[in-house]
């Protein structure tokens, strides 16, 4: 007799009940050699590596802004016009505010995340939000004041009645509100957590290289990088704001090159936050009557943001302090705004004197006394969230090293 032979457990069944009538076993899962390549070409310690996560955002955020920006212009066409007044605001800023959302929720999904991993966890939220809305106040009032008392801002009285006051006030609020979700959500929390992830200072200076060789390039009429890879053509380069762009660019670079080289555990959230702070100057140099000092500002505003998302442990501080300084400037104080002065607004200022002093068109963050403000924001940060201090915020950096090490409530991979 031939010895049996037992046959395979596939073997006489149909296709497609428990596995295959031939070929492979049912059940059988490529080895861990075959999958490796593609495994390392995707996925890295902390899960979808950091080019694939901002590359998938970026495309579902463009995408999200299109369609519904075309949905709301058509309903709201006013949606579609440069008009400073609050309304048309409101609805401008809400498309951007739920592409985000629903940008970032998607690319959580890809990558087994939650969103408020994206520097919305931590401790105090509401409290730290607060903090923030008062300090954003507080400072742009100590702006304006330091501008009054030099002669190079004058106020008039209002020409509205309290209740449209009061109105114009609880409008505006809502309308930057959506601008602190907007701008902190795109970098103080998907990218600057995102990158915080994966970054080193070799991407950290190509990205900010890419930066001002497209401003560069605009400047000349050229097609910029940027414009490139976002099949849109962006404002045109005017005045000096670009150069404050290149100050921001080089004042971090000899910072997060010693980090580099000194092989810092922390070295990562400080490269991302030279790259989020020098692109949020970057955003700001298409706006209208924006000076190399008011870009400068921008970015380094973006820099004090990131430092209150390592001392608190999310973004809710700078939300807060974002939304809370934009208001004073357009609505309570009512000065320009980056270039654009707003319809509806509490007082009325006038700048006066030379406008390398009073900040002239572009309002007073294109002042240099708008540094002094700034400093005291980071000042105010460092002295009531010290690292020593009593909080219980865990930074950014911290969070990224406990998902590494797979941590009670977060999901290691």
């Amino acid at each position: 007799m031939e010895p049996e032979i037992e046959a395979p457990a596939h073997e006489g069944r149909p296709a497609g009940e428990d596995g295959p009538a031939s070929g492979v076993p049912f059940g059988h899962r490529p080895d861990l050699g075959e999958r490796f390549q593609l495994d390392q070409l995707l996925i890295g310690d902390n899960g979808l590596r950091m080019g694939w996560s901002v590359l998938i955002f970026l495309i579902l955020y463009r995408i999200f802004n299109l369609v519904l920006g075309s949905i709301v212009v058509g309903f709201y066409p006013a949606a579609g016009v440069v008009d400073f007044s609050p309304v048309t605001q409101f609805v401008a800023e809400a498309v951007p505010f739920v592409a985000l959302l629903g940008a970032a929720a998607l690319v959580a999904v890809f990558d087994r995340r939650r969103i408020v991993e994206f520097n919305l966890a931590g401790p105090r939220r509401g409290a730290n939000f607060l903090i923030g809305l008062g300090a954003g106040f507080a400072a742009l009032s100590a702006l304006v004041a330091g501008l009054a008392a030099f002669g190079w801002l004058h106020f008039a009285p209002t020409a509205f009645a309290a209740a449209t006051a009061a109105k114009f006030g609880a409008l505006w609020a809502c309308t930057f509100l959506l601008v602190g979700c907007v701008e902190e959500g795109l970098f103080r929390c998907f990218l600057q957590s995102t990158l915080t992830r994966g970054i080193n200072f070799w991407w950290a200076l190509g990205i900010v290289g890419a930066a001002c060789l497209d401003l560069l390039l605009r400047a000349h009429g050229q097609m910029g990088i940027f414009e490139f890879v976002w099949l849109e053509q962006l404002p045109p380069i005017t005045g000096s704001g670009m150069w404050g762009v290149f100050a921001a660019a080089l004042l971090g670079l000899g910072p997060c090159l010693a980090l580099h080289l000194t092989k810092a555990r922390d070295a990562g959230f400080w490269q991302a936050a030279w790259v989020t702070s020098t692109l949020f100057g970057f955003l700001h140099t298409g706006n209208n009557g924006e000076n190399w000092i008011g870009i400068f500002a921008a970015s380094a505003i973006g820099f004090v943001f990131c430092v209150s998302v390592w001392v608190t442990g999310s973004a809710w501080w700078a939300i807060g302090c974002h939304a809370a300084w934009d208001w004073a400037e357009t609505y309570f104080y009512g000065t320009a705004d980056s270039g654009y002065a707003a319809k509806g607004h509490f007082l009325t200022t006038h700048p006066s004197g030379a406008a390398l002093w009073s900040g002239g068109a572009d309002g007073p963050e294109g002042s240099p006394l708008a540094l002094g403000a700034i400093l005291l924001l980071l000042v105010f940060l460092l002295t009531v969230y010290g690292r020593g201090g009593s909080h219980e915020a865990q930074p950014a950096a911290q969070q990224a090293e406990l998902y590494r090490e797979g941590s009670p409530g977060i999901t290691a991979r």
